[in-house]
Order: structure tokens, then C-alpha cells, then sequence
């Protein structure tokens, strides 16, 4: 089963993010309180894996949910694999849809100016809020079927 282990936030751009003990999620905007929360941009969502956290501390560095600006940490689910337009349900109705896989780091990446390398340009990955609500860490992760 897939689950969140985390639901992270911040105030500013460029910044790591900080857990939170849940999030209320806007449709067409994003986690509500957060700096990339936006209904003009089809990135109002990012997730990351447990696993690719982990891939980097295995480097040297210490590192948790959100310290690369992820808003939702996920275990159990491989999200690069997933295709654009994949729709996930969160928790108690949550729905996001998948608009994008990786991005480029933006200049100034504290995690790549450590290490020279960053996951977030190939792990991670980018959704719209279809459906909001709230969503906690331990909510389930689920691929939504597709409608015919």
C-alpha cells in the first residue's frame, strides 16, 4: 500500500519545506499556506519518494521530508513511472493529477551546491489539485482507474 509520510510546507520559494501535521489541499491551487500554491501553473503539487531521500542520504547528508521542497513525501508507489495525466486519491477524497515528471533545479539549489546532484530534476514529480481537502501523513495513496 502506498501512504504519505509526509505533508510539507513553507512560506518562500528556493527554501526547504517543513512538515506539517496536515494540509488542506485547494482545487486548482494547491497546498493552501504554501509559496508555490498557485491556479496559474500546472506545478502546484510536488511529490517525492521516500526511496529518493534516501538514495541522497546514502551520500552523506542528512536529509527528511521536505528538504527538497517537496510537499507530499510518499512511500510505496514509484511516481517516476507513472504517466501524465495519471490521477491519484489522497486520504478522504483528495484527487491530484500528474502534469509533470522532474524539473530543472533552479539556480541556488542548497542540495545541489552540496553534492553537485539533486534528485528533483528526475524523481520528482509535479501534480494540480483536481479535488481538495485535507491530507495528513499516514493517508493512503491510490492510482485512480481511468474512465471510460
Amino acid at each position: 500500500m502506498a501512504r504519505i509520510v509526509a505533508v510539507c510546507r513553507s512560506d518562500t520559494k528556493g527554501v526547504s519545506k517543513n512538515p506539517i501535521d496536515e494540509g488542506l489541499f485547494k482545487e486548482d491551487y494547491g497546498l493552501v499556506g504554501d509559496a508555490h500554491a498557485a491556479s496559474d501553473t500546472h506545478r502546484q503539487v510536488s511529490l517525492l519518494t521516500l526511496t529518493s531521500i534516501e538514495k541522497m542520504s546514502s551520500l552523506g547528508l542528512q536529509l527528511s521530508a521536505g528538504d527538497f521542497a517537496e510537499n507530499l513525501t510518499v512511500e510505496g508507489l514509484d511516481l517516476v513511472s507513472l504517466p501524465i495525466g495519471t490521477r491519484l486519491a489522497v486520504g478522504q477524497g483528495v484527487i491530484l493529477e500528474v502534469t509533470q515528471i522532474g524539473k530543472e533545479c533552479h539556480i541556488g539549489c542548497a542540495i545541489f551546491r552540496q553534492l553537485g546532484k539533486c534528485i528533483m530534476p528526475k524523481e520528482g514529480i509535479f501534480a494540480r489539485v483536481i479535488k481538495g481537502g485535507l491530507v495528513k501523513a499516514g493517508d493512503e495513496l491510490k492510482i485512480m482507474e481511468k474512465e471510460t
